[in-house]
């Protein structure tokens, strides 16, 4: 019995040690976004000629040359999810849901959601090997006696970049999906046109769910950004130490992905009929 109670303390001490642990780095990043909107505020307009092209060259680092793979997952989510429904909607001669599926599984949740998580493993993970490397070999601090502020050179590109990009990607993700699923109807032989499908998708639609999709994308793309930013360039780093970095910025990116979508469940519950 004395056993057990020990390792059942043991076990609280560990999960409070945890759980702390996770509130201190949720401060922290916490304040690093603080940080980051105070220099994007203060900083405005200043130096336009360099960030601004910075900025660009980050949305078609996150955006246009992703372009490829997000067709390829929407395609992919098209013939996979919507397909399959269609086809099992027909058998039980209920095609006239299609539409309200379409709208709550790709629209309201996987577009942005894959969007994000492209995003994050293909431009998310270099950033922090970037500003990581940055950060050890001393050139943060050259900025620094250069008078550039780091957060308004290194951060505030990305930022907004990542964002615009997720934004974008999960419209065209969107795009893809219904169409390439509509494909499957044809070739299946079911009996539903393209307008009539397109009219059953925007029947479901409801107009809560644009301010949703947009406010839910910049959000992943705003969080992922900042967490990746954060772990690159707002911890003292050793050049050994970057690849962990990356490991940590996918984990806690995707659970705070989880954690919003969590969120924005429950605003559309309150939200929708």
């Amino acid at each position: 019995m004395a056993g057990f109670l020990r390792s059942l303390d043991s076990l609280a001490g560990l999960l409070g040690r945890q759980v702390l642990h996770q509130v201190d780095l949720l401060r922290q990043i916490g304040a690093f976004t603080l940080i980051t909107l105070g220099v994007t505020v203060t900083q405005y307009g200043t130096a336009p000629q360099v960030i601004r092209p910075l900025i660009r060259q980050q949305i078609v680092r996150s955006g246009v040359r992703l372009l490829p793979i997000i067709a390829f997952i929407g395609v992919a989510l098209g013939l996979l999810i919507i397909g399959q429904t269609l086809r099992l909607l027909h058998q039980v001669g209920q095609m006239d849901l299609v539409g309200s599926l379409v709208v709550t599984v790709i629209v309201r949740e996987l577009a942005p959601l894959s969007a994000a998580l492209v995003v994050l493993a293909r431009v998310g993970t270099p950033t922090v090997v970037e500003l990581g490397t940055a950060r050890a070999l001393g050139e943060v601090e050259a900025l620094e006696a250069l008078g550039m502020d780091p957060i308004h050179y290194l951060v505030l590109p990305r930022v907004v970049g990542i964002t615009v990009a997720v934004f974008a990607l999960s419209v065209y993700l969107l795009v893809f999906a219904v169409f390439s699923g509509w494909l499957v109807s044809v070739v299946a032989n079911l009996p539903m046109s393209l307008p009539e499908y397109l009219a059953q998708i925007v029947r479901a639609l409801r107009w809560q769910d644009f301010p949703l999709l947009a406010a839910k994308s910049l959000t992943f793309g705003g969080v992922g950004a900042l967490i990746a930013c954060y772990q690159g360039l707002a911890r003292p780093l050793r050049l050994e130490e970057v690849p962990g970095a990356a490991t940590r910025t996918v984990a806690q990116s995707l659970v705070a992905f989880l954690l919003l979508d969590s969120v924005f469940l429950a605003v559309q519950l309150l939200t929708m009929p």
